[in-house]
């Protein structure tokens, strides 16, 4: 995986191969920032990176500007790299080894942006409590935006605060909104 822009461009990162994870690919992420890029200034917003597997998307924002940043995952592998990859590129990430729902029921922090990358294959159900607890605790700030990583075989544009889908390869990005 590399850092697509900002203070570590073109950086590469080697996660170690025995992690449970499944990086967002770099033509993805690609897209996403693009997106995200013309709604905030990174270095005005605090960030939750729900299920963050190698610290991908953190290292994204961090580089480009972003200080408040917590990433969550469960897998204490998982929660060590991301640990030494802040320290080795100086990025401000606080770590959580938790269960995300768990992180989600009992956190009472904002976030202006919070991303989730939970495994593809999890049930529908499950996708669906991401939102549900995100929104009930409102855990995002007024203009916030959750966005939901999945493959194309799950559907969530029917759930509250939906707003638009967009697919890049075998990635999708669902959108949600606080207004």
């Amino acid at each position: 995986m590399r850092i697509i822009s900002g203070i570590y461009k073109s950086r590469r990162i080697l996660a170690p191969s025995k992690l449970p994870v499944r990086p967002t690919t770099d033509m993805a992420k690609e897209a996403l920032f693009n997106i995200l890029n013309n709604r905030y200034y990174f270095d005005e917003i605090a960030v939750l990176d729900l299920f963050s597997g190698t610290g991908n998307i953190s290292y994204e924002f961090g580089s480009r500007g972003t200080t408040k940043l917590t990433a969550v995952d469960a897998d204490f592998g998982c929660i060590q790299f991301i640990d030494k990859t802040a320290i080795e590129l100086s990025l401000p990430i606080t770590t959580i080894k938790s269960d995300a729902y768990l992180f989600l029921e009992k956190t009472n922090a904002r976030f202006d942006i919070i991303f989730t990358d939970p495994p593809y294959d999890m049930s529908l159900e499950d996708f669906q409590r991401l939102p549900d607890l995100i929104f009930e605790n409102k855990l995002l700030n007024k203009g916030g935006l959750l966005v939901i990583e999945h493959g194309k075989q799950t559907d969530l544009s029917s759930l509250p605060n939906f707003s638009e889908k967009r697919k890049y390869g075998s990635n999708v990005f669902s959108f949600f909104e606080s207004v």
